[in-house]
């Protein structure tokens, strides 16, 4: 794998940083304190084609991969205005249906989901199970050609505009009657599924929801793939890229920040120099800048494993990449808080409410200590703890 990108990729990310500082944070944070939706960078972002350039070109997409679409929200995160949505519609359950899915599905979905006019949510978390999606009690039964859902989700994001949410559930194997995982497409009007809107301190423009799936009856072809053993293939083609995208996302919120100290670090004068020449000043933002080009090269390895069928390759360094590009960002907002002293705090330079946002890529998808149970046993062949 080259370490270098090529021309084309240099080319996208210019151009998406473009598009980025049209908007910017100001922009984000506006529609954040309205309780909109950034509608407007969403579809300017469609038009050109960012959204889904993982798609294949034969449903409308860009022919590309998640090496792409990270390069494409890393640098709208840079320029302060990251759109959450794509780490769940065209990175999740584009992927899904486009590796997974029927003829049917993949009509149905894949053209809306690449120029935008479509959204599709993502549910596996529940109150009770947390981390272990062994534990996820949300269960699919037959009843005729239909598919009866029951059970709950929580943190999921973006479902009041999702026109349909991608469900993790889990089914009876006839053959042992242990219960084995299922994705179902459920409609947002499907009779029995309702959602309410969690009061998070975070203030994001997408919002995170509680969904109860009450006797929820879905058609047959709602089905991923129509295949009821190809659940947890379908399971871990979706968690790799959303592993691969939050890190792009930490690490374009990483960048944003330290960009804003330096520039800050550069012109503020307390004694005879900037700020900038004083090396407890300067070396901890070299420091930060160090870590984030780390975890990006790990972020680029994860998706060039990815998009080139690596699957097993692909899970452990996407794990690796999410983690080191989560502690990055966290150092780099916190120093670049710190760095401003008292401005940073404050509402004009805009850093302040990073210091919550940037702690999300280290609890969500996964939190950082099932990343180091998963990296101890699967890399280092430790023992299992649990």
């Amino acid at each position: 794998m080259s370490t270098i990108e090529s021309e084309e990729h240099k080319a996208l990310r210019a151009a998406v940083a473009a598009l980025g500082q049209k908007y910017g944070r100001d922009y984000l944070a506006r529609v954040a304190r309205e309780g909109g939706h950034p509608d407007e960078l969403w579809a300017d972002a469609a038009t050109l084609g960012y959204l889904g350039v993982n798609l294949p070109e034969e449903y409308g997409g860009g022919g590309g991969g998640i090496a792409e679409l990270s390069i494409v929200l890393e640098e709208l995160g840079a320029a302060g205005c990251p759109l959450l949505m794509m780490v769940v519609s065209p990175a999740i359950c584009g992927t899904v249906i486009s590796r997974f899915g029927t003829d049917t599905q993949k009509q149905a979905w894949l053209p809306g989901l690449a120029d935008g006019s479509r959204t599709m949510a993502f549910g596996i978390t529940e109150p009770d199970a947390g981390s272990n999606s062994h534990r996820i009690t949300t269960t699919a039964r037959r009843e005729g050609d239909d598919w009866i859902l029951t059970g709950r989700k929580v943190f999921i994001s973006g479902v009041d505009i999702a026109d349909a949410t991608l469900i993790v559930g889990r089914t009876e194997d006839a053959r042992s009657g242990r219960l084995k995982p299922c994705l179902f497409i459920v409609p947002r009007d499907a009779p029995g599924f309702s959602r309410s809107v969690i009061d998070m301190e975070l203030q994001a423009a997408e919002k995170q929801f509680e969904l109860t799936l009450d006797e929820v009856r879905l058609p047959a072809d709602a089905l991923v793939g129509g295949d009821e053993d190809a659940g947890l293939l379908q399971l871990f083609a979706g968690l790799n890229p959303e592993r691969i995208m939050t890190a792009a996302f930490a690490i374009g919120m990483g960048r944003y920040a330290l960009a804003k100290a330096v520039d800050y670090a550069k012109t503020r004068q307390v004694w005879k120099e900037a700020i900038g020449a004083h090396q407890a000043i300067a070396h901890p933002l070299a420091a930060a800048h160090i870590d984030l080009e780390l975890a990006r090269l790990m972020m680029r390895k994860a998706a060039h494993l990815y998009d080139s069928g690596d699957d097993m390759g692909a899970g452990e360094a996407a794990n690796m990449a999410k983690y080191a590009a989560a502690e990055a960002c966290v150092k780099a907002v916190d120093q670049s808080v710190h760095t401003l002293g008292g401005n940073g705090l404050t509402r004009e330079y805009g850093l302040a409410s990073l210091i919550t946002a940037s702690r999300v890529a280290r609890i969500a998808p996964v939190s950082r200590e099932m990343i180091l149970n998963f990296i101890s046993h699967q890399t280092l062949g430790l023992p299992k703890s649990y």
